[in-house]
């Protein structure tokens, strides 16, 4: 296995070649998302898209879950790959999939039997319902597969490994879109078919995760890696739950601003949509610098490497201002034509590019956040990203609620921009302290 070994060595090398493998699935992974939406909107309409963008958000309080526990279990993994100690591993890897597959089924059961619920709370749109459960209910009984490739691509990251998510990413979006072709065009499925075509591409995309790891004699797991172990499970848990909870809390905030956003009309709607599509592009280079400074924290954490921790974090707040900054610029003045790629419509198409150019102007703010929250995350304070997913979630309620009569549309960006800020400060202020009070390891 291609594996990093953070500890030893330059720290700007082995820092890029963990973050260009993984920024490049993210990417790929996009870039798949975004056709899909193209499809979607271009083949069925602006409905559609609606609809899809609007299950997403209640989507993502259960899936958010999931990935924050898998992600939270990558931290642990990574600690203990930079101790050394591989039997350990082997039994968290054990561990980690035996309670990820519990939260996914009862995840599964959960959305399957509260989507028209949680649907009809969020004032959905009569017109876009249908749509909504019939997508919804593919991608909620599919919800273990997809667990099964969070978790797989988060063992992989903890250990150092980017390049096999990288390699599952090219194959399974490849599939995805042809699939989407095939159900939309050929077979006429509606929008169930790229829910299918998602649920496939998400099958194969953990096989290969799997089959990778299976190969790796020194991470292959055996039967007796499964034996319970209370202080494992419960390290495992310490780390993945309040990560989990903090997904969990920021998608309660989104799925408040999709409600209010509903009570506007459709336009609204499908431009929230597009804009949450362009918002995930685009804060690709800070979510994979945060899943990178996360891996590389962790791993000297484990070592108890601290000045290259120091390091590793000013590398990676350069390369989020600079990416930022670049990245604004073309969200800025290129607004406008990226919102034609998938709105129709004159009015979203407006509201949406007003979201774009705000946006631009507090990317910046975003990335930085992304570095520390996953500092923090990775010096094993799991607590702190927990409790900033709650001042986001009571940040953004309140400012979305009362800003959009005043604002408009663009009221949900300032909201975001708010919430960003406040766990920033919380994050940034948290690693200061955490990493100082280390400092003495060093001495």
């Amino acid at each position: 296995m291609d594996q990093i070994d953070f500890t030893r060595g330059s720290i700007t090398k082995s820092f890029c070649r963990f973050f260009f493998p993984m920024l490049l699935a993210n990417i790929l992974q996009q870039v798949y998302s975004f056709t899909d939406m193209v499809i979607i909107g271009q083949g069925l309409g602006d409905r559609s898209l609606a609809a899809v963008g609007n299950f997403t958000t209640i989507s993502f309080f259960l899936t958010g879950f999931i990935m924050g526990i898998t992600n939270g279990f990558s931290v642990n993994i990574s600690q203990v790959c930079g101790e050394k100690e591989s039997g350990k591993l082997k039994k968290i890897m054990a561990s980690s999939i035996k309670i990820t597959a519990v939260f996914a089924v009862l995840f599964s059961m959960i959305g399957l039997l509260l989507l028209k619920p949680m649907l009809q709370i969020m004032q959905t749109d009569q017109t876009l319902l249908n749509d909504c459960m019939a997508y919804g209910c593919i991608i909620f009984g599919g919800l273990p597969i997809m667990a099964a490739y969070q978790l797989l691509s988060s063992i992989l990251r903890g250990v150092g490994d980017s390049k096999t998510p990288l390699f599952a990413i090219v194959v399974s979006s490849a599939c995805n879109i042809i699939l989407d072709i095939l159900f939309l065009y050929l077979f006429h499925s509606g929008i169930s078919g790229p829910a299918y075509a998602t649920v496939l591409s998400q099958l194969l995309a953990a096989g290969i995760c799997y089959f990778r790891l299976h190969r790796t004699k020194e991470r292959k797991i055996t039967r007796s890696d499964f034996v319970f172990h209370f202080r494992l499970e419960m390290e495992l848990l310490k780390n993945g739950l309040p990560m989990a909870f903090m997904h969990a809390m920021t998608s309660v905030g989104c799925i408040f601003v999709q409600g209010c956003i509903n009570g506007y009309g459709v336009a609204y709607t499908s431009a929230y949509a597009v804009c949450n599509k362009y918002l995930n592009f685009f804060m690709l280079p800070g979510i994979t610098i945060g899943f990178t400074i996360s891996s590389f924290t962790g791993q000297n954490f484990g070592g108890k490497e601290f000045e290259r921790i120091r390091g590793g974090t000013k590398m990676a707040c350069i390369m989020a201002v600079l990416s930022a900054l670049l990245l604004g610029m073309v969200l800025f003045f290129f607004s406008d034509l990226l919102v034609k790629f998938m709105l129709t419509g004159q009015e979203a198409a407006a509201y949406a590019s007003i979201y774009l150019r705000f946006l631009a102007l507090f990317m910046v703010l975003l990335n930085a956040l992304f570095v520390f929250r996953s500092c923090v995350q990775g010096l094993g304070k799991p607590a702190v990203p927990m409790c900033s997913g709650i001042i986001e979630m009571l940040i953004r309620i309140p400012a979305v609620y009362f800003g959009l009569p005043v604002f408009g549309f663009a009221a949900a960006i300032y909201a975001e921009a708010i919430a960003w800020i406040g766990a920033l400060a919380l994050n940034g202020i948290s690693y200061i302290y955490f990493i100082k009070k280390y400092k003495r390891y060093d001495c």
